[in-house]
């Protein structure tokens, strides 16, 4: 089962999961927002896709933060704890497919997945 991550009121989440729903792929969806990010699962994201990908500098909660706390953000080690306490700082989607992960959205990409 392809396993969605995300917060249900952003549009690009909305974007992914009605594309999902609109080629007849059966998904389930984890809100950060009621749910948390689960720990294990961040650790596979960023042994996947990688830090830096994941974390999100262009969305307010980035921008909201302390410039040193910015600063510090150099490596995973650092950027696990800061995406565990911000989900808001994770790219979204992050789906979760059989055979790997992605963050964001593109429907060419997902095209040959689904």
């Amino acid at each position: 089962m392809i396993k969605v991550y995300g917060i249900p009121n952003c549009d690009t989440v909305k974007k992914a999961r009605a594309w999902l729903t609109g080629q007849g792929v059966a998904h389930e969806f984890h809100d950060f927002k009621k749910l948390g990010v689960p720990e294990d699962r961040l650790d596979a994201w960023i042994a996947a896709v990688g830090w830096d990908k994941l974390l999100n500098r262009k969305g307010q909660t980035w921008r909201k933060l302390d410039p040193e706390l910015q600063a510090g953000v150099v490596d995973a080690t650092t950027a696990r704890p800061v995406l565990m306490a911000h989900a808001s700082m994770i790219k979204r989607p992050v789906v979760e497919w059989a055979d790997a992960v992605t963050v964001g959205f593109d429907a060419n990409d997902w095209a040959g997945r689904a």
